[in-house]
């Protein structure tokens, strides 16, 4: 069976490249994946599978007519924070796919915000129509029970995705702390310059080397440059498309810190001491859920004394998660996985 991949791929966000690398690990055997891209020749690279261009509406059509299922392949889709015309494309293409008939599967969904009565009808009758719905987190699991939409709830598939080797990782001097920083309205010149002191203070004490990793360089790299420029001999800015590759840094750092939601869950299951900068309610939920020190975005403290000087408590005497709790979620996390299997293991 032929199933359309559905996300924001192909876009060169490290945090959804590892959804679609998580779907297509946890996809069964009897499905050919069909990934809707906005890079179709580097995705096909990749990951070695059947790519579209998401943007060009003939082929995602004549992709519909010869498929039998499509997904909805993670992450926060169904928003519009970022964009009012997110919720518009996600839900126009599950919109035709069911019209066709189509099995259609929401999974590993992490929904909202809504703030619009148009976007939030537009979710509503979607998530209605599917056949499967998983969502990632409590928030989202509330929207869909307040819809009365059956639902499963499981932690990120990111948990459970497989880690590859970092070439010339070791040869980086050691400790090593990551830093993942994206641009965002509440992230001002102030706060950056801010952070940035922050973090030379932070350098100087512990003598850790800083890896700076733009998560989606083209949004990220001029503010990983930007701290690197001010720390030019203890730092290096780390592009690295492979999310697999992503996530194996995580095996050789000290601790996180981080705004990007995936860095964090990528520290996490690689038992990093983390400390998140939150400017997303995901990022403040997920700080809830693993008990991760950290500030809203908007409260960030304005000296750069006090935020260097919480860091190097955190370095010193912070913990990362135990290994039983890893393994809790790196397995609730497999319930994606068992999600797709029963369900497209019944479809003919």
């Amino acid at each position: 069976m032929r199933a359309i991949l559905c996300g924001y791929y192909g876009k060169g966000n490290g945090g959804d490249e590892a959804l679609l690398a998580s779907l297509l690990q946890m996809l069964p055997d009897n499905i050919q994946p069909y990934v809707l891209s906005g890079n179709p020749s580097e995705t096909k690279k990749r990951y070695g599978v059947e790519v579209g261009d998401r943007l060009n509406t003939f082929t995602i059509l004549e992709a519909m007519r010869r498929s039998d299922i499509f997904i909805w392949g993670g992450g926060s889709l169904i928003q519009d924070a970022t964009s009012i015309a997110s919720p518009f494309y996600y839900a126009g293409l599950m919109g035709i796919a069911q019209k066709i008939g189509l099995k259609t599967v929401a999974w590993a969904q992490g929904i909202g915000p809504l703030s619009h009565k148009t976007t939030q009808f537009l979710a509503r009758q979607c998530f209605k129509g599917c056949n499967v719905v998983s969502v990632r987190d409590a928030g989202s699991a509330g929207i869909v029970a307040k819809w009365k939409i059956p639902f499963t709830l499981a932690p990120d598939p990111v948990w459970a995705l497989e880690t590859f080797p970092v070439p010339g990782l070791w040869d980086l001097p050691a400790p090593r702390v990551a830093v993942s920083l994206r641009p965002h309205p509440q992230l001002t010149s102030s706060r950056l310059a801010t952070l940035t002191q922050a973090l030379i203070s932070f350098q100087k004490a512990t003598q850790a080397f800083i890896l700076l990793l733009p998560f989606q360089p083209m949004k990220d790299l001029k503010i990983a440059e930007f701290v690197h420029q001010r720390l030019p001999d203890d730092s290096k800015v780390l592009t690295i498309e492979d999310p697999r590759v992503l996530k194996g840094i995580f095996r050789g750092v000290e601790m996180v810190i981080g705004m990007r939601f995936h860095s964090l869950i990528m520290g996490a299951a690689e038992e990093c001491r983390c400390f998140a900068i939150s400017y997303d309610p995901k990022v403040s939920q997920l700080m809830i859920d693993l008990e991760i020190p950290g500030w809203e975005l908007s409260e960030l403290p304005e000296d750069a004394n006090l935020i260097s000087k919480v860091w190097i408590e955190n370095y010193a005497n912070g913990e990362g998660l135990l290994r039983d709790r890893i393994d809790f979620f790196r397995e609730r996390s497999l319930i994606h996985q068992e999600v797709l299997r029963s369900f497209l293991g019944g479809v003919r």
